[in-house]
């Protein structure tokens, strides 16, 4: 799937608050309504009456053997209507502390909680982890440090993180609940390099995650080292483009969301990589259409914006994002 959903385009043009509100627009609604990067989180975002309320749990803190030395803090949504009888779907978004804060952009527990009761998305546990901090008195008293191994966890290449959340995290969190092993059930996402650490865990493990959502996403050279003291160099997200052309398609559903105002710096331009990213994928459906070749191809679509280096349209557009990764999903 190439074209946004005619929902998000409205988004785009008119802000999430009426396209979430309803499928057309008021007479009054115009372009000119809104200023740039001005993207209000719409009623799914919002409280809603007669909707059961989930509960948030944690946070919690917890010190992982594979990333060696760091302690990190996770929450976990469960919603109203989960009885542990079956597996639930799972959703995982990094940078906790934005995902769960009911005054941000995100909102993640409160969309899943609507969403969830209008049957629209299946019943989902959410997993909301903070990076890792490094340092021998934190967490001790639970206050949040800014996380100090952010960039070496979500801007690397490499396997670390992808194997804690596999190999450590889910399994702490399936201790309590039952979660689906289901790929097709498992989303993971993220904002910033929130976003390239999502895309990395499906990259390399789509038999746990098939589903990605990013957002104003880092696929710039962040993570990139330069070749010192007889070590090759590292390579950083610039390369996915490169990798996704070069490499057989993987069974991923991924939402790509960003906004022209993005960031330019030394490191790359955030809105040009974005579309990078987009262009590679597609590219890769085409070569492979071409081909004829047999097997999966790549579930992409997108929303490019007017926004900054915001959570601001995302936000606002997440509840339409959720409901076209799982829109094919058992309720």
């Amino acid at each position: 799937m190439t074209n946004p959903h005619p929902r998000l385009i409205l988004a785009l043009l008119l802000g999430a608050s009426a396209m979430i509100a309803a499928e057309t627009p008021p007479a009054s609604a115009t372009t000119a309504a809104r200023k740039p990067g001005d993207y209000p989180p719409g009623p799914d975002s919002q409280p809603q009456a007669g909707v059961p309320a989930g509960k948030l749990e944690g946070p919690f803190a917890f010190r992982s053997a594979i990333l060696a030395g760091t302690v990190r803090q996770y929450w976990v949504f469960v919603p109203a209507q989960y009885t542990g009888e079956k597996p639930a779907a799972v959703l995982v978004f990094q940078d906790g502390q934005r995902a769960t804060n009911p005054k941000g952009q995100l909102r993640l527990p409160q969309v899943l909680e609507n969403l969830i009761h209008k049957k629209e998305i299946p019943v989902t546990i959410g997993i909301f982890i903070t990076p890792g901090n490094r340092g021998e008195n934190y967490p001790d008293d639970l206050a949040m440090k800014t996380p100090n191994n952010r960039a070496q966890e979500y801007d690397a290449l490499s396997d670390a993180y992808t194997r804690f959340l596999v190999e450590e995290m889910l399994p702490e969190v399936g201790k309590k609940y039952r979660l689906s092993d289901d790929p097709a059930l498992r989303a993971i996402g993220g904002t910033s390099s929130g976003a390239i650490c999502a895309f990395t865990v499906a990259w390399q493990r789509p038999d746990q995650f098939r589903n990605v959502i990013s957002m104003i996403g880092s696929y710039t050279s962040i993570g990139y080292r330069p070749a010192r003291d007889g070590q090759p160099a590292v390579s950083g997200g610039e390369m996915y483009p490169t990798l996704i052309r070069k490499n057989p398609i993987k069974p991923l559903r991924i939402f790509l969301q960003d906004g022209s105002g993005d960031l330019s710096n030394e490191h790359g331009n955030w809105f040009l990589a974005n579309q990078q990213m987009f262009s590679a994928l597609t590219y890769a459906n085409e070569a492979a259409d071409k081909r004829k070749d047999a097997g999966a191809r790549y579930d992409v679509d997108h929303v490019w914006g007017d926004g900054a280096h915001s959570d601001a349209q995302g936000g606002a557009i997440l509840p339409d994002i959720l409901r076209w990764i799982w829109r094919d999903a058992a309720k």
